[in-house]
C-alpha cells in the first residue's frame, strides 16, 4: 500500500525537486527521460534503493510525457517510429525483467555504458560532420535527414527496440539514451523528430515499468509529487527549445549528455561488480 509519507527533510525534498528540474529541461531538450541523472541524487539522500527505483521511474513517466506532449504540439513525432520501436521495447523490457536474475545487474550496467559512451563520441562526430557539410544553421527543417520506415528499417527498429528493452528491462532502466541513437545513426531520422519520438516511447517505457513498483508500494508520494511536477514543468520548457536552434547544436548537446550518462552507468555497474 502507498502511504503519503516521506524520511525526508524539507530542504532534501527541495533540493531534489531542483534537480528535477533541471534534469527535465536538459531531458526535454535532447528527447531523454533522463532518470539515469536524477537517480544518483535520490540515492545519495539515503534513500531506499527500491523506493528510489519506483519514484525516479514515474517522475522519469511524468517528465517524458510533459515534454512529449510539446513536441506532439510542435510535430515532432514519427509514429510509425514510435510504434516500430515502442510495442517492441516494452515486450523487451518485460521480458528483460523477468529474467533479471539470471545475468550480473553490475555487468549489464557497465555494458549498457560502454554503448552510451560510444554512441556519444558517435555524436561528435555527426556534430563535425554536419559542421563540415554546413548543415549546422538555423535553416535544417524538421524533416531534414529523415527517410520513411520501410519493412526493412521498420524490422531493424523493431529489433533494436527490443533488444534495448532487454537491456533495460534487467538494468532498471529506460535506456532512451541508447534508442535516440538508433534512430538517427540507423534509421536516419531527423534529430528533432527523434527527440520528441524518444520522450513518447520514454513515456510509455516509464509507465510499464513503474507498474511493478506501485504494486508493492515502492514510492515517496511527497518527493514524487516535488520530481515529478517540477520535472515535467522542465522537461515542457525544455522540449520548446529543441525546434530553435540548429540541428548540429541539439547533436552536440546530445553527445555532451550521452557522455555523462555513459560514464555514470559504467562507474555504477563496475561498482556493483566489485563491491
Amino acid at each position: 500500500m502507498i502511504e503519503f509519507t516521506t524520511d525526508l527533510a524539507l530542504w532534501q525534498l527541495a533540493l531534489l525537486a531542483m534537480l528535477s528540474f533541471g534534469v527535465g529541461v536538459l531531458g526535454g531538450f535532447v528527447g531523454l527521460a533522463l532518470g539515469t541523472m536524477r537517480l544518483p541524487g535520490l540515492l545519495l539522500m539515503g534513500m531506499n534503493p527500491q523506493f528510489a527505483a519506483g519514484t525516479n521511474i514515474l517522475t522519469s513517466a511524468l517528465s517524458a510525457m510533459a515534454g512529449g506532449y510539446r513536441h506532439v504540439t510542435e510535430g515532432r513525432i514519427d509514429w510509425g517510429v514510435v510504434m516500430w520501436l515502442g510495442i517492441p521495447s516494452i515486450v523487451g523490457g518485460f521480458l528483460g525483467g523477468f529474467y533479471a536474475g539470471e545475468f550480473p545487474k553490475g555487468l549489464l550496467i557497465a555494458v549498457a555504458g560502454a554503448l552510451v559512451l560510444w554512441q556519444g563520441v558517435e555524436f561528435f562526430g555527426l556534430s563535425r560532420r554536419l559542421a563540415a557539410a554546413g548543415r549546422g544553421g538555423e535553416s535544417d527543417g524538421e524533416g531534414a535527414g529523415e527517410e520513411a520506415l520501410t519493412k526493412k528499417s521498420g524490422s531493424l527498429a523493431a529489433a533494436g527496440g527490443a533488444a534495448i528493452g532487454l537491456l533495460g528491462g534487467g538494468v532498471g532502466l529506460i535506456l532512451g539514451s541508447l534508442r535516440l541513437p538508433l534512430m538517427i545513426r540507423l534509421l536516419k531520422i531527423n534529430p528533432r523528430r527523434a527527440a520528441g519520438s524518444n520522450l513518447v516511447v520514454g513515456a510509455a517505457l516509464g509507465i510499464f515499468g513503474f507498474a511493478g513498483h506501485g504494486i508493492h508500494g515502492e514510492v515517496d508520494l511527497p518527493l514524487l509529487l516535488a520530481m515529478g511536477s517540477t520535472g515535467m514543468i522542465g522537461s515542457y520548457i525544455g522540449a520548446r527549445y529543441t525546434g530553435r536552434v540548429s540541428v548540429r547544436s541539439l547533436v552536440l548537446v546530445l553527445a555532451w549528455v550521452l557522455l555523462a550518462v555513459g560514464i555514470i552507468l559504467v562507474v555504477r555497474g563496475v561498482r556493483d561488480l566489485v563491491g
